[in-house]
């Protein structure tokens, strides 16, 4: 009897648990999951069954987690992403499978030789995007050059955001559907980089906000396209050494971009240094913080001024319903820009227990065939139940125990890889659309050039 275990019970595991527990009657398989906090790990596991277990582990104690690995046959590691190589060693050292939902990284992949040698699977970025988006693309990327299509354009998205049923008055259409901390400091690693007609692109961190491009999904109507970190490390992973144009970015509602560009450019994006003395302060003071002294104008007012908006604008009505103007005090002390401003954005964009979440994903592929060009769009949308069974942790944890149990029938390629080759995403795709409702729909367009 193969022993499965899962590392980290955070949310994004809320589905992948139920989905594990069905395993220890269709494949024969015992369960353990484990925490840092013991009752995270007993409240994932929900009501007990023979051949389940739960309890707590502390990741930086190398012998607890020896000992843990130790009695697995397949790790699945839930952790914080920097946490992944110590798991990665201990799966090596005791001849563990290892699944993550986490982006592939040069250190684990300098792990493949030893992988291989010992006919281990070291499955990464096998979640929803890193995965879901993967998958997806390659199976029709995978499709056209069956056909002997050659691509020239490709372009991936993916959003979680609110259901529209829970969209309210809420002018951003948005709450915290996943680590608010990533919401906050997104576009601040480095320069984003893209391939567009056959040129390098390149959009400083400063820049990201204000760089957008509009696209429908089937559906869900209208979204604004931010670009991500590097889309040009997919050129090689993708096999699309010609292509002449490369886009992979993030969606939100139309306007989210330029409301959230003041943020940045007022500097509370900002996570490299320190402010102290903040229980004294409140939101608005906060905001003060950053705007010049004048001590006959309102903060309101010396905002506008600064960054240049119109009174009437939607974008001050939404830095107003955020809550930056607000008297409310913090309940710390000391912290960054970035911290700070997470935490004034929780109390409007945290989840309440009836909304819904929503995640939206859209690939736009063009190629050439015997002469003529082509183009289709592939897009998906998966609503949420309530804020305790979201589409988010759905999308990223349902792959992961599809891949965990192709895993257990022995169908799966050893070493360090990503989930881009048909044993991975036939099945993992038809059983996501067959039994979970994640189904996407191709629409042709006309493609007249690059």
């Amino acid at each position: 009897m193969k022993q499965v275990l899962l590392i980290g019970a955070g949310l994004s595991t809320q589905k992948l648990v139920p989905y594990l527990k069905s395993l220890i009657s269709t494949e024969g398989i015992r369960l353990r999951v484990v925490d840092k906090a013991l009752e995270v790990a007993q409240e994932r596991m929900g009501e007990m069954m023979e051949g389940c277990s739960f309890g707590a582990l502390d990741i930086t104690d190398k012998q607890a987690l020896s000992l843990e690995i130790g009695k697995a046959d397949i790790t699945i590691s839930m952790v914080p992403a920097h946490m992944h190589m110590s798991v990665a060693k201990s799966c090596l050292e005791h001849n563990s499978h290892l699944i993550t939902a986490s982006y592939l990284t040069k250190e684990m992949e300098a792990l493949n030789a030893e992988a291989l040698s010992k006919g281990l699977v070291f499955l990464n970025e096998c979640g929803l995007d890193p995965g879901i988006d993967h998958m997806s693309a390659m199976q029709l990327i995978e499709k056209i050059r069956s056909q002997g299509g050659k691509i020239k354009l490709f372009e991936s998205f993916t959003g979680g955001l609110l259901s529209p049923d829970s969209e309210g008055q809420n002018p951003w259409r948005y709450k915290f559907t996943w680590n608010p901390r990533n919401v906050v400091l997104a576009g601040q690693g480095g320069a984003v980089k893209f391939l567009q007609e056959g040129k390098y692109k390149y959009i400083p961190p400063h820049m990201v906000f204000r760089r957008t491009e509009f696209m429908n999904v089937e559906g869900y109507g209208r979204f604004e396209g931010l670009a991500n970190r590097d889309s040009l490390k997919y050129k090689e992973a993708y096999g699309l050494t010609q292509i002449e144009t490369l886009y992979r970015g993030t969606l939100r509602r139309p306007g989210y971009a330029r409301a959230w560009d003041c943020f940045v450019r007022l500097g509370m994006t900002d996570d490299s240094y320190v402010i102290k003395g903040l229980r004294k302060m409140s939101f608005r003071d906060f905001t003060n913080l950053f705007l010049a002294y004048n001590p006959n104008d309102s903060v309101e007012l010396k905002l506008k001024y600064y960054l240049s908006i119109p009174q009437d604008s939607e974008i001050f009505s939404k830095l107003e319903w955020a809550g930056i103007f607000s008297e409310q005090k913090f309940e710390f002390d000391e912290a960054t820009p970035a911290q700070c401003l997470e935490y004034i954005l929780r109390q409007v964009w945290t989840m309440l227990p009836e909304d819904k979440d929503l995640i939206v994903m859209y690939h736009k592929i063009g190629w050439e065939q015997d002469g003529e060009l082509f183009m289709v769009e592939s897009s998906m949308g998966v609503e949420g139940e309530n804020a305790k069974s979201t589409a988010m942790a759905g999308t990223v944890g349902l792959p992961l125990g599809i891949a965990t149990k192709i895993v257990l029938q022995g169908e799966a390629p050893i070493g360090v890889q990503r989930p881009m080759t048909k044993e991975w995403f036939d099945p993992i795709l038809d059983e996501l659309a067959r039994d979970f409702g994640v189904k996407f729909i191709e629409k042709e367009v006309t493609y007249s050039g690059y």
